[in-house]
């Protein structure tokens, strides 16, 4: 990773932090290929909140 690359710090849930473990192999990879890693990423954790406010509901 750059000097600059943040790394999260686990979250304790695990589809959370392997969402975000997705995000480790953009490094050194085209930008434009970016774009599909951050779109998986996203539906990912829209997923999980989702799933979250179900658990809720019941």
């Amino acid at each position: 990773m750059s000097e600059f690359a943040a790394v999260p710090a686990p979250t304790g849930h695990p589809g959370v932090d392997a969402a975000l473990g997705r995000l480790d192999g953009l490094d050194g990879v085209e930008t434009g290929a970016h774009v599909a890693v951050y779109e998986d990423v996203h539906q990912r954790l829209a997923d999980t909140l989702a799933a979250l406010d179900q658990h809720d509901q019941q």
